[in-house]
């Protein structure tokens, strides 16, 4: 298959908003996909290469050649060329490196350039999310979309699922093989979410519910064979070697075969949770210095298997005793009643003890892996500040032409200093209200990626916590930042101040202490 068919049919879904329409277009292009190229096409659909590490980067791209005038890449060549970066190490491999990406970027046109450069830089802004994509593949093939969607579940994968649905004589055969294998990754299931306990409560219905402790660390997700055991992350990766000490919590359970879900996360002396920084770096070393200093500590949540038993589809208590049984003292806490007030109360404490809020579970519902079902729900508390827009960056695929991800700073002094970046919760109408509001703020040329601006426009911003950085001057970043409303009845000598933010530091609902 030409790349270019790939490409056009990105174009298309990065410009077109409709789900229906959406799916259309990935039906009709996985049809057209001849079967040695499913996985790779598949792949780049879901915005991503196939290979783990190419080398390339932000700066690999600065300086490329024009686009060919015609298309003649093939998705098979594309994908070898990766393949061939991602092997090159040694003295003179940078060099190579640059020579191949010359080589690969000069031979694609201006279509094909902006594909490749979206999946170098894992930032392909087209709208194709995988569960998108797993009803197109399960239309394509003529399957129901739960049995492809179970199957990617298992599997930990698009890729191989697609290429057994599209490319297997009988693709409800091929599907039926994926299934919970002890020492293969699973999709995690995800929580929606609530403003509050009340609002959740009124999603689950009546009957008893459980309300676990929402801890703000890392998820994991460990498999045990006998003496062997492996740690896998939220996005799948395995972590095993880094956390010696979560493999022997694992070890030291009554069980030879398990797969259990949970956190990790360094706990300080107080019993509170350290700040995420130091779970996250500690998580992502090897380093015997790092090691030495941070301790992980895993608390688990749930139990997908044990002893040759799967319980993904038994009903959370089940699951819980069964867990119990198990883990010990590395459950996550927890609180099962009927009582809204009860819960409310137990919100309320978790969130005084240092947590990030609750997860609120339907006791009788299955382990719905890979999706983000209504049977869990989160409830965190909700942190705005009052902060000024600083710059902004000009938007790509379905917001280009648009000023879009704006600087966030708050009043130091007399000056500001920068907190983060966001482009979430931004409707339609405030993206073209604030490419007007923000032209006229320009302080710099408009043609800039990043325009600089007056610090005049004041923005409700909603956080989920606070973090140490070295990256900005104030020292601290936000954490998954949105916005909320823009204040025009505030001027910018009325936002919040640096110390303002600092306070909030180590309070209940903040992830880290500065």
């Amino acid at each position: 298959m030409l790349f270019a068919d790939l490409a056009t049919t990105s174009s298309a879904l990065a410009t077109t908003r409709s789900r229906l329409a959406k799916r259309a277009l990935l039906v009709d292009l996985l049809r057209r996909t001849p079967a040695q190229d499913v996985g790779i096409v598949s792949r780049y659909l879901g915005g991503q290469l196939r290979q783990r590490r190419t080398g390339l980067g932000w700066r690999s791209l600065a300086s490329l050649p024009d686009p060919a005038d015609a298309p003649s890449l093939t998705v098979a060549q594309v994908d070898a060329a990766f393949e061939s970066m991602s092997l090159l190490v040694g003295p003179g491999s940078g060099t190579a490196r640059s020579a191949q990406a010359a080589a690969l970027f000069g031979a694609a046109t201006a279509d094909e350039q902006r594909l490749l450069r979206g999946l170098v830089t894992g930032e392909l802004r087209q709208g194709s999310l995988d569960a998108l994509l797993l009803d197109a593949v399960a239309e394509a093939a003529s399957v129901p979309p739960d049995v492809v969607r179970r199957a990617a579940m298992m599997a930990g994968d698009t890729e191989p699922v697609a290429v057994a649905a599209l490319t297997s004589p009988d693709p409800a055969v091929a599907l039926a093989a994926f299934t919970l294998v002890v020492g293969r990754p699973v999709r995690p299931m995800l929580a929606q979410s609530a403003p509050d306990v009340d609002g959740a409560w009124a999603s689950l219905g009546p009957g008893p519910v459980v309300v676990d402790s929402k801890l703000d660390g890392i998820r994991i997700q460990v498999h045990r064979r006998g003496s062997e055991v492996r740690v896998f992350t939220r996005s799948l990766d395995e972590i095993t070697d880094r956390v010696p000490e979560i493999v022997a919590v694992v070890l030291a359970m009554p069980a030879s075969e398990l797969v259990l879900d949970g956190e990790a996360l360094a706990v300080g002396p107080d019993g509170r949770p350290r700040p995420f920084q130091e779970t996250s770096a500690r998580s992502a070393t090897k380093d015997a210095e790092v090691a030495a200093a941070v301790t992980l500590t895993p608390f688990f949540f749930d139990c997908l298997h044990v002893d040759g038993v799967d319980l993904l589809d038994a009903p959370l208590l089940r699951r819980l005793d069964a867990l119990d049984a198990v883990a010990g003292s590395s459950v996550v806490e927890r609180l099962v009643t009927g009582d809204v007030d009860a819960a409310r109360a137990y919100f309320t404490d978790t969130v005084r003890a240092g947590q990030e809020g609750v997860v609120i579970k339907a006791a009788d519902a299955p382990y719905e892996a890979g999706r983000r079902g209504a049977a869990w729900i989160k409830v965190k508390p909700r942190n705005t500040l009052d902060l000024v827009v600083l710059a902004v960056e000009w938007g790509s695929g379905r917001r280009q032409g648009l000023l879009s991800n704006i600087h966030l700073g708050a009043r130091d002094g007399d000056g500001f200093v920068m907190l983060g970046k966001t482009f979430k919760g931004m409707t339609d109408e405030m993206l073209r209200w604030q490419t007007e509001r923000f032209t006229e703020l320009a302080t710099s040329p408009l043609d800039d990626w990043v325009v600089h601006l007056r610090p005049e426009q004041v923005v409700e911003i909603a956080f989920d916590g606070l973090q140490r950085s070295s990256r900005y001057a104030g020292g601290l970043a936000l954490r998954f930042a949105r916005v909320v409303r823009y204040r025009d009845d505030k001027s910018a000598t009325e936002a919040d101040t640096i110390e303002t933010v600092r306070a909030l530091v180590g309070r209940a609902g903040n992830a880290s202490d500065g």
